[in-house]
């Protein structure tokens, strides 16, 4: 009898051990993940019903009831956690595509109703509409920028659409502003600009249009 088979057999028992351990731990955590994205998804959805409803409520607010920033930190915690299932599972997944045409239309909504309280109340507010695609090398930085600004100033409202997202609403808008495909894309106070901006470029423009109290508050935080 051959001295090394018990050996082999010790070996393929070890071996075959340690891919059970491995694959059981591997599936464990994959449907921990899918568990964890799936609980976010259903929390998003939850707080869009609860904002849209909120617009409502916020619509037949006079001026001096309406404060000016009071979705923005809401709508701030939803593109974060869709931005976090967006890393999780990929950009091309359905739910998180659904996801981001609920959220989109969710800014839309704000844009519009921060648009028409401006008017309305002749306030000065500042908004940045910001447009990216997927495969645009200089939109990821430029995110970092906007982000940024948008914790920098507290007057200035941001918003970001995937501009090859398949929604009606969101074509509108690009094509009532002529959008073109070239990202990055802005639009600021209605103004379009392209390319990547850096964050003096932004602040050239938009700090003499926003409110003295939302420049003198602003912190120097550096983008990271």
């Amino acid at each position: 009898m051959n001295k090394d088979i018990p050996k082999y057999i010790i070996t393929f028992i070890i071996t075959a051990l340690l891919f059970i351990t491995a694959f059981y731990l591997s599936n464990y955590f994959n449907n921990k993940k899918t568990a964890d994205i799936k609980a976010t998804a259903d929390k998003i959805s939850i707080d869009l019903l609860s904002s849209e409803t909120q617009f409502d409520i916020l619509k037949q607010s006079s001026c001096n009831q309406l404060d000016g920033s009071i979705l923005a930190d809401e709508l701030d915690a939803l593109g974060d956690k869709l931005n976090y299932m967006e890393s999780q599972v990929g950009s091309t997944n359905s739910e998180v595509i659904q996801l981001k045409k609920y959220y989109s239309i969710l800014q839309i909504k704000d844009y519009l109703l921060m648009s028409n309280y401006g008017k309305e109340c002749h306030t000065k507010s500042v908004s940045i509409v910001y447009f990216y695609t997927n495969d645009c090398q200089d939109c990821k930085n430029q995110g970092y920028v906007l982000t940024y600004l948008r914790d920098t100033y507290p007057g200035l409202r941001t918003y970001s659409f995937d501009y090859n997202l398949n929604l009606s609403a969101l074509e509108t808008l690009i094509s009532l502003y002529k959008v073109p495909n070239k990202m990055p894309a802005f639009l600021i106070n209605n103004k379009l600009y392209n390319g990547f901006m850096s964050t003096e470029d932004i602040e050239k423009i938009i700090k003499p249009l926003l409110p003295p109290t939302a420049t003198t508050t602003a912190t120097t935080t550096k983008v990271k």
